[in-house]
């Protein structure tokens, strides 16, 4: 057998059982994803020649979602410095993509999988939560991979050691280390989970309508939300799961976590620009930074949370979760 061959070699998923609509740690959806997950994952598509796809006079990310593309500061510097922030806004967004998989979504994936809530997932279950797992870390190789392209086909250094992490992560890790017990830190986690793999998709599609864009960013981007939209079926069918098991002060807890998880994946992310503007040593990058900490207060970045927002409406929560968090608009 050869390098490629061994590449190339899958393993083979067994026949699943069916689904069974008398257990109510199951779900029909889930049960439809891991059957399906052979045929539709990214993780199980041929690879893709990214230095065919490369197109050198494409922009690497949309300049007008830049925070600060209008501001004097950026408009005085010449195309090549623009041109190495764009490429910096695309590593960052990568890392952001990144940071949330590895330490948001896996982690709260494996709560379910190691029954920590007690509702006792069915192997059909626990199937489609390892499938998905396999998925995010695929995701996280296809990003690392565009930003390791970008860096070889632009020949600029572009350091992700560079970047702090994502807010997401910060304030994920801060709520979980301020929850009263473990059992609260894990809900927490779960609300995080859910609302990063429910809302992810919108993230992405901010990438994915720009004709200009560099091809092989787009591709990467399609690729991943694909996969994302299904997982959003997953995740509500997990919390779904889960909130049959909790009596009323562990369902406070997981409400005000996932209003806060809405909260920490939407808003703006001025700490990496900070770093970025800093490492290249851009002239005035201090005022551009305030400035646009002051443009973006507020403002949400991702607009588009209304799949956790729904999610919790079916299960009778939405004006729960509506009274004790302002939601993006």
């Amino acid at each position: 057998m050869t390098d490629h061959d061994i590449r190339r070699t899958r393993v083979h998923t067994p026949d699943l059982p069916e689904h069974d609509p008398d257990d109510p740690a199951e779900s029909a959806v889930i049960a439809g994803l891991a059957r399906s997950w052979p045929r539709r994952a990214a993780v199980k598509k041929p690879e893709v020649d990214l230095d065919a796809l490369f197109e050198p006079h494409r922009s690497d990310f949309p300049e007008q979602m830049l925070p600060f593309a209008e501001h004097p500061r950026y408009l005085a510097l010449d195309e090549p410095q623009q041109a190495r922030l764009r490429a910096w806004a695309w590593i960052a967004y990568n890392k952001s993509v990144v940071d949330i998989e590895q330490y948001v979504v896996n982690p709260g994936f494996a709560l379910i999988t190691a029954d920590v809530f007690g509702f006792g997932p069915s192997d059909t279950v626990v199937t489609g939560v390892l499938q998905a797992m396999v998925d995010e870390q695929y995701h996280t190789l296809m990003h690392q991979q565009a930003n390791a392209l970008t860096r070889r086909r632009r020949g600029w250094a572009l350091p992700e050691s560079v970047l702090p992490l994502c807010p997401t992560v910060r304030r994920q890790r801060t709520a979980v280390a301020q929850a009263d017990d473990p059992r609260a830190a894990a809900l927490v986690q779960l609300a995080y989970t859910t609302v990063a793999e429910t809302s992810i998709s919108a993230y992405l599609a901010l990438l994915t309508g720009d004709a200009a864009l560099q091809p092989v960013n787009r591709a990467t981007v399609a690729v991943h939300r694909r996969d994302e939209l299904c997982h959003a079926s997953l995740a509500g069918g997990l919390l779904t799961a889960v909130l049959t098991e909790l009596d009323d002060t562990d369902q406070v807890v997981l409400l005000d976590a996932l209003g806060a998880a809405v909260a920490a994946f939407t808003g703006a992310d001025t700490s990496t620009w900070a770093a970025i503007l800093a490492h290249e040593q851009v002239p005035g990058g201090d005022e551009l930074v305030a400035d646009t900490i002051a443009s973006t207060d507020g403002r949400p970045v991702v607009q588009d949370c209304s799949a956790i927002r729904r999610l919790c409406a079916a299960l009778g929560l939405g004006d729960e979760l509506d009274a004790r968090w302002p939601w993006p608009s």
